[in-house]
């Protein structure tokens, strides 16, 4: 491989990528994953810490999570989780901890998929989900984003061939903040026998649904979703991830996922935070609520420049007088179509209004549909996004 050749091309593209230097505190984050704005909360870390027992949490685990002395952190936290779904999902229901997100997608797919599973994954689920069906090896397909109609033709052409068929979805896209349609997916679960549905909630989790528990909380027949995945490092504050399932599933998990068994477990201390901070964004209510506020009126800025940009595949919809459809979700795209023009929009707004929005580019989103992701937070007002209604006019 040529790395300095395959750098430079990069460089040419405008597909380099940085680690950021130390942004300013003056920015207004519109990159930020915490969608509750509490990640900076320093009452709520002060009243963690105010607690004694915090003090003596060990700051490592120094094991796999099989073989660590200490377990009462991880359990008083799953069955949390537990108590938290089981109005939702029925007395069967446990949860199980994972150091990240892309952990439990690259652990918990290939432990349920083998050559005898067809896997069907959405065209745009995340990397973290491709990476588990390729770790499975086994065969698999991808429906058109969101295209329940298109899912249900390659069931009805190919679930008969193999003993289980595993579908993946996320509930909250993390890219186009679009929203997978759940209780269609269980209808077309219903027809097929040998029909699992895995569901992650990473960019849902906090914000959506009863007490921020999600989409899949909120659908007609929770139980019915076989696996849902959620996450600690967006709304929640944190550090780690979780899964939801039946107990039998649970077992199997704790005995054949590679990145459970095998991974040093998350420190105690993180893992008492997080349990923590799960007692308090299940009554943010509120939050949650001035949040989806200002989706809607983000929603509307968005909408008077997406004709700035040329049309693109991923660009919104338009209604019968040819306007754009921005649903309203605390993430929200601008498609710019092209990477330098991405990354040069996204610098002069960080340089001149200190708003900062990434630029996103391939391989995290197909070519073509380069763009600047806007993520909301409740820790955000009403004026910040008509500051950059302006900035953005300015330099549009």
């Amino acid at each position: 491989m040529d790395v300095r050749s395959h750098l430079q091309r990069l460089h040419e593209e405008g597909n380099y990528r940085e680690i950021p230097t130390v942004t300013p505190m003056t920015i207004t984050d519109f990159s930020t994953n915490d969608y509750l704005g509490l990640a900076a909360d320093a009452d709520l870390q002060a009243r963690f810490f105010a607690d004694a027992s915090s003090a003596q949490v060990p700051l490592t685990s120094s094991a796999a999570r099989l073989l660590a002395p200490r377990q009462i952190e991880y359990t008083n936290l799953e069955v949390f989780l537990r108590l938290l779904y089981r109005k939702y999902r029925g007395e069967d229901t446990k949860a199980l901890l994972f150091n990240s997100g892309y952990h439990a997608n690259t652990g918990l797919i290939p432990a349920i998929a083998s050559k005898s599973t067809l896997i069907v994954a959405d065209r745009l689920v995340h990397a973290s989900i491709i990476d588990g069906i390729v770790l499975s090896r086994a065969p698999f397909v991808r429906f058109r984003h969101n295209d329940f109609d298109h899912l249900e033709k390659i069931l009805s052409e190919k679930a008969g061939d193999y003993t289980q068929v595993l579908v993946a979805v996320e509930s909250v896209y993390s890219m186009d903040g679009d929203r997978a349609d759940i209780e269609r997916m269980l209808e077309i679960k219903r027809q097929y026998p040998n029909v699992l549905l895995y569901v992650d909630e990473a960019h849902a989790f906090g914000v959506l649904g009863p007490k921020g528990l999600g989409l899949v909380a909120a659908s007609s027949a929770p139980a019915e979703v076989d696996v849902t995945v959620g996450t600690f490092g967006k709304a929640a504050a944190s550090m780690g991830a979780f899964a939801v399932m039946s107990g039998d599933m649970r077992d199997y998990m704790v005995n054949t996922a590679r990145s459970f068994i095998f991974s040093t477990a998350l420190p105690p201390l993180n893992v008492a935070w997080t349990r923590f901070m799960l007692g308090n964004i299940v009554q943010k209510d509120s939050r949650r609520i001035h949040l989806e506020h200002l989706s809607v009126q983000f929603a509307d800025v968005l909408a008077k420049y997406v004709d700035r940009f040329p049309q693109t595949p991923a660009s919104p919809a338009r209604d019968a007088e040819g306007k754009p459809i921005i649903i309203p979700s605390h993430i929200q795209p601008l498609i710019v179509g092209d990477p330098k023009k991405a990354v040069e929009l996204s610098r002069q707004l960080l340089s001149r209004y200190g708003i900062k929005a990434l630029p996103i580019r391939k391989p995290t989103v197909p070519e073509g549909t380069e763009r600047l992701r806007f993520s909301l937070s409740a820790a955000m007002t009403s004026r910040e996004i008509e500051a950059f209604d302006k900035a953005l006019h300015e330099l549009l």
